[in-house]
């Protein structure tokens, strides 16, 4: 259900989190086991992502949906955990967003100045993972008269 709402509602945020919501009260309401309820919400909040001001409002929701229920199956320790493995994910993936977008730059630069022959040492720069070396890399392309000159500032 959580997979078709998050289809149907790609493009209305506010029904999508109507249906968040909905479909959260539902686990506590079939009367499931405290940990089938957190494993399905994790589903839940994984496939209907929402933005944070939505999201933050979601949570109202379902936190005084919990207190008028006496069903605290998520606490706010979990909760916060959840937003801190969220948080660290995105973190990750924009560190190696920008470990990508140098090493592509890095090619075209390797290729511009020195040809096809400037290629022949990407595979050891496409090793490199530190964002700040790569950004050194591409900035001494400019002023490095050989391969060998600029391989010896990540060696």
């Amino acid at each position: 259900m959580a997979h078709l709402k998050a289809k149907e509602t790609r493009q209305d945020n506010q029904g999508r989190k109507r249906w968040k919501v909905d479909l959260t009260k539902r686990l506590y309401e079939k009367g499931y086991q405290r940990e089938d309820i957190i494993n399905l919400f994790r589903f839940i909040d994984w496939v209907m992502k929402l933005p944070e001001e939505l999201e933050n409002s979601f949570w109202q929701e379902v936190t005084q949906y919990e207190q008028e229920k006496k069903m605290p199956y998520i606490t706010s320790v979990e909760r916060r955990g959840i937003e801190q493995g969220l948080q660290q994910g995105l973190q990750q993936g924009l560190q190696q967003g920008k470990v990508e977008g140098f090493i592509e730059g890095i090619q075209i630069s390797l290729e511009l100045k020195f040809g096809s022959d400037g290629l022949t040492i990407l595979p050891e720069i496409s090793q490199i993972q530190d964002v700040e070396m790569l950004k050194t890399i591409l900035s001494s392309i400019k002023t490095a008269n050989t391969l060998e000159e600029l391989r010896q500032i990540y060696q």
